[in-house]
């Protein structure tokens, strides 16, 4: 029998604000446990949470980008379940009246558009850690986290592959950090997925029995995830069994999934508006404003890159993977006029030398500015494409600008007629067996002629003109 994969995502993303959502403690990563907390965030008797503005403004600011239905008014709710990271005893999240509601994303698979539906967004605090030790039978809780803003961003189960899940994942994930509103670091867990799974016979309308899976660090991982789980329930199937509503953590090691517990439903929270914080009234002006503060989206941005620069769209995708990289070769090419060539330059020698060093673009040693002037002085003649090699490699290391290390090692490029006349002419009477054979029709020696040409200048010889030169001398008898 064939089967349809049904899947829905759950994505939750810890927002940049200094401060936790009802509290002022630090959301900053790898402090020392227990060291950012108070009274507030770890739910002494008596206290009163206080929202932060900023969450609010930031959950907006996705609900629009992700063309969902901003609601005017929206409550927090308590959700009730007991964990010992969870010192309050419930979270406070939101149930049926989130933030925002009903919008999509478009994802590309193998060249065509899928459009996948986002049924809410909505804010909630983030619980604390757990941390097990290997050593004996003790478990260690971190309450730093206890408190952190997030928001949780709930798919239609529209998607129907992990190669899809894949792709909706990035496509969240680019828009967040283009927001700048998520760093969407999945190793420190602020950004990460939920997956509920489940497959059908091909053309049946109802669902299958779903499961939850857990504990994906990764886009690797959460495909992976996948991809198992759907062989797993198709296993259960035709042996006859049923799929088991439950939660089941991923273990990369194996590479399987395993049960972890059953799987709740809404009404095990019971759910029931928060007594301490009043509702959300968001109006059509606040909506406005931070809608005018949008940046051009990732997509947008791709699309104008190759229609306005006239690149292709795969160097489009590359150079729009951040928007600190989409603004570095966007001020190259305003500083030099050469679309392609600052493409090559960005996409070659610049992302090669960050990534080998683990570098982001903010971290360039090598500014917008340096590569467009070394550029242009490629243009003009005065080094060639081989030696911008070396002078780069020199920019990276040292932050110098092209034209004091061309003036540093005397790099300028070799145009003088005469002096390439004598080089060529040197590398001839050299290899009289080579220029014989070449004369005689062994056309390819040419690239050796002019290899040996380029060796004998040090490279500094305009390679145009050796070819020109080289070529007159060598057709005269």
């Amino acid at each position: 029998m064939e089967y349809e994969t049904v899947i829905g995502l759950e994505v939750h993303a810890q927002l940049l604000t200094d401060s936790k959502i009802f509290c002022g403690c630090s959301t900053k990563f790898g402090a020392t446990p227990n060291s950012h907390t108070c009274q507030i965030c770890l739910g002494m008797p008596g206290v009163l949470p206080v929202l932060n503005r900023k969450v609010v403004e930031f959950t907006i600011k996705m609900g629009l980008a992700t063309h969902c239905r901003i609601n005017p008014e929206d409550v927090f709710a308590r959700k009730n379940y007991f964990y010992p990271d969870l010192p309050k005893g419930y979270q406070i999240s939101q149930f049926d009246r989130p933030l925002a509601e009903d919008g999509w994303v478009d994802v590309e698979i193998d060249g065509n558009k899928k459009r996948i539906g986002i049924i809410r967004i909505h804010m909630e605090e983030d619980a604390g850690k757990l941390v097990h030790d290997e050593a004996g039978p003790f478990s260690y809780v971190d309450f730093n986290r206890t408190g952190v803003p997030l928001i949780e961003i709930v798919s239609r189960p529209d998607i129907r592959s992990p190669e899809e899940a894949s792709a909706y994942l990035r496509r969240l994930h680019e828009i967040l950090v283009y927001l700048e509103i998520c760093d969407g670091n999945m190793e420190e867990g602020s950004f990460r997925c939920d997956a509920n799974v489940s497959i059908r016979p091909e053309g049946a309308d109802e669902f299958g029995t779903r499961t939850e899976l857990k504990n994906m660090n990764s886009f690797r991982n959460v495909q992976r995830a996948l991809e198992y789980e759907v062989k797993r329930q198709q296993y259960v199937i035709e042996g006859g069994g049923k799929v088991i509503q439950e939660t089941r953590l991923w273990d990369d090691a194996q590479g399987t999934t395993h049960s972890m517990r059953g799987k709740e439903e809404a009404h095990d929270y019971r759910y029931f508006p928060d007594p301490d914080l009043v509702p959300v009234a968001i109006d059509e002006a606040w909506i406005e404003q931070i809608r005018a503060t949008l940046p051009e989206l990732p997509v947008e941005k791709r699309e104008r890159f190759a229609r306005e620069y006239g690149i292709p769209p795969y160097d489009a995708g590359v150079l729009t993977t951040t928007r600190a990289l989409a603004e570095f070769y966007e001020e190259t090419v305003r500083l030099t006029g050469k679309p392609k060539i600052a493409s090559n330059w960005v996409m070659g020698d610049v992302l090669r030398y960050l990534n080998e060093e683990k570098r982001d673009i903010q971290d360039s040693p090598v500014t917008p500015s340096a590569l467009a002037g070394m550029i242009n002085l490629i243009e003009k003649g005065t080094i060639s494409g081989k030696i911008a090699k070396e002078v780069f490699e020199e920019m990276y290391r040292s932050g110098k600008g092209p034209e004091e290390i061309i003036r540093e090692k005397g790099l300028v490029q070799i145009t003088d007629e005469d002096a390439l006349k004598k080089a060529i002419e040197q590398v001839l009477a050299a290899n009289p067996a080579e220029v014989e054979q070449y004369r005689a029709g062994k056309q390819k020696l040419f690239g050796f002629f002019v290899g040996q040409v380029m060796k004998a200048t040090g490279g500094k010889a305009n390679p145009a003109l050796v070819n020109e030169l080289l070529k007159k001398t060598l057709s005269s008898p």
